[in-house]
């Protein structure tokens, strides 16, 4: 071996070991493993420029980015309004079909997320038995499709930087849902065995938000579950205020009636949730509210508002701003928040007009925390241009009759024309972390090939591969890939494996497909760690999990899985040579 080869070997290896002790850091070891390939010569600049702007990278950026118009809309919550069934296994059932159809070709990741609130406020089955079913079914639901998970599009990136093709959009969809069907049986085996964790008293130190139902809509006459009350995103139903009297706890069968006094508790940054539905609005008094410009006080220990109700104290003409939530430590609240006197240290969150800041009464009584910027929903002819673009760019993608990264380009332009995605989206998801890691491991690839480090790690493998031996090497190459998952995360262990599974086959003269194939499936595979996957970790510490939970449940679904997919991977993906 040359010193450049010593070197490439020196910086591949330190990147793994690296990963497996600072899991959380993969974009900055990725970025670090990069710059020292680059500062040692091992890639030219024009690799560096081709494996930054990567087409297949430059979709997977899209699509995420897309992606984020619509959990702007009312879709996802439209979904999980469906979910609660009249058993454990009817609500298991619809829970995992839902969630894995919903990954297959949303963000997973926002699909859990959203899923996660109303699972948790189901009052009839525990949330242990049901969040990490959850994850697993959007781990499986993320194997079906080429959009499903960032991991098959990093995998697709790096095969069209080889000068392949790439991966059409169902080139994943044989292998997955056989894999679905049998793995499917396993979890739900596994589901009725997982530990019923007491759920932790709800954190009523959140925000109370009232709203009114009007005369006019369209939720009068349904139960709140059918109505969609009950499966907001940060936002929980409290109560509800009618005629003077206070209904709470609220059965799931609840009736909604004109009139009625909806209170929620929670992030008031998702207050936008509530116009989303029909004639549903955020009310102060009697009056409706704009919920534009928001700012959240606290009440002075001297206020001139103390133990005063905000209709005694003419809180609206006094300050030009209305109060929409209200927040007190230590003390249940209920009923109007016109009708709650005013307590020293009370947070309030208002609704100003445009002098509120310029009022001298405005320090006396309060101290200004901060704006709140509301997370704006899309309703209206913007969600269904939403909905509706998306749906198309995916159908016309899928059917051939324009590339992906066409389609999404277009749809992009339209989103952000439109005003359906704005430059604030952008910049808070962008996703920088995967570009920063699919870039400097397709250069950290280059960097393998043009130091003859690939060509060498061939050459050691002591028996040559032949269409005999081939599918051993394949078994071997996904169970090194899916420990690698387990410890370095699976977007890491797709970059770092790939190399091997391209170069290795083509070395012989054989179809290299089924190892990529096989990587990508063991990359998406982490069920046993909750460190491993996004999903594992939302529903680890939402469902207050312990790791040996996740071991007990992990290890005979990830058997299954894994199984299912070599023997799918051989049935319908048999080696060949070129």
């Amino acid at each position: 071996m040359n010193l450049d080869m010593i070197i490439m070997v020196l910086i591949f290896v330190g990147t793994i070991f690296t990963l497996i002790k600072y899991q959380q850091k993969s974009g900055l070891i990725f970025g670090v493993a990069f710059v020292a390939t680059y500062l040692t010569s091992n890639i030219t600049d024009q690799q560096v420029v081709e494996s930054f702007s990567n087409q297949g990278l430059l979709i997977l950026i899209l699509l995420m980015t897309c992606s984020v118009a619509i959990e702007k809309t009312s879709l996802i919550r439209w979904i999980t309004g469906k979910i609660e069934g009249r058993s454990y296994f009817i609500t298991w059932l619809k829970l995992f079909l839902s969630t894995a159809i919903g990954s297959a070709f949303l963000n997973n990741t926002a699909v859990v997320s959203t899923m996660i609130s109303p699972v948790r406020n189901n009052s009839t089955i525990p949330a242990s038995k049901l969040l990490l079913p959850l994850s697993y079914a959007a781990i499986l639901g993320g194997t079906l499709t080429l959009i499903g998970t960032s991991t098959n599009l990093i995998v697709n990136s790096m095969l069209t930087e080889s000068g392949h093709q790439g991966f059409h959009f169902f080139s994943f969809t044989l292998v997955g849902l056989f894999a679905f069907v049998i793995t499917s049986f396993v979890i739900y085996f596994v589901s009725t065995r997982l530990p019923t964790i007491k759920a932790t008293k709800q954190d009523f130190q959140c925000y109370l938000l009232n709203a009114k139902v009007l005369e006019h809509s369209s939720l009068i006459g349904k139960s709140v579950t059918d109505a969609g009350l009950r499966h907001l995103d940060s936002l929980f139903l409290v109560e509800i205020s009618r005629q003077n009297k206070v209904i709470s706890p609220i059965s799931p069968n609840e009736l909604v009636k004109a009139n009625d006094r909806l209170v929620f508790s929670g992030d008031v940054r998702q207050v936008s949730q509530i116009k989303q539905f029909d004639g549903v609005e955020i009310v102060v008094d009697s009056s409706s509210v704009s919920i534009e410009n928001m700012t959240e006080v606290v009440v002075r220990p001297d206020s001139d508002l103390l133990n005063k109700t905000l209709k005694q104290a003419d809180f609206r003409s006094k300050f030009n701003a209305a109060v929409i939530a209200f927040k007190r430590d230590g003390a249940a609240l209920s009923g109007k928040l016109g009708e709650i006197k005013i307590n020293a240290g009370d947070y309030l969150v208002l609704v100003t007009g445009h002098d509120f800041a310029k009022r001298q009464n405005v320090k006396k009584n309060f101290i200004t925390l901060s704006g709140v910027e509301p997370n704006h929903k899309l309703t209206g002819k913007k969600q269904t241009l939403a909905i509706g673009g998306f749906l198309t760019a995916i159908l016309l993608s899928a059917i051939g009759v324009v590339s992906l990264f066409k389609a999404l380009v277009v749809l992009f332009g339209l989103l952000m024309f439109t005003g359906c995605l704005c430059f604030q989206d952008i910049k808070q998801r962008l996703p920088f972390n995967i570009w920063l890691i699919v870039g400097s491991a397709i250069a950290l690839s280059h960097g393998l090939g043009n130091t003859g480090v690939l060509s060498y790690v061939t050459s050691l493998i002591s028996l040559e591969l032949t269409l005999d031996n081939a599918f051993m090497f394949l078994v071997g190459l996904y169970l090194v890939t899916l420990v690698l998952t387990e410890l370095v995360t699976n977007n890491a262990a797709a970059a770092l494996m790939f190399p091997l599974a391209y170069s290795i086959p083509l070395f012989y003269g054989i179809e290299p497909m089924p190892f990529i194939l096989a990587v990508a499936f063991a990359a998406s595979s982490s069920f046993i760690s909750p460190y491993g996957y996004q999903t594992n970790l939302m529903v680890f510490n939402a469902g207050h999990y312990k790791l040996m939970d996740f071991v007990r449940a992990g290890v005979p679904v990830s058997i299954t899985f894994s199984a299912s997919v070599l023997y799918a991977i051989y049935l319908f993906y048999p080696v060949v040579e070129i």
